[in-house]
């Protein structure tokens, strides 16, 4: 049985994209939440 297959990441090469993207969206989430709580306080 070959699991190399199984393991295979849709979208990207590696999970190393996903890592970076997922950082990245927090990040940016972060941010967004810091703007958008000093905007209404």
């Amino acid at each position: 049985m070959d699991t190399k297959d199984e393991e295979k990441v849709p979208l990207f090469k590696n999970w190393n994209y996903w890592y970076a993207l997922v950082i990245g969206f927090l990040i940016v989430l972060i941010i967004f939440l810091d703007f958008f709580t000093k905007h209404f306080s």
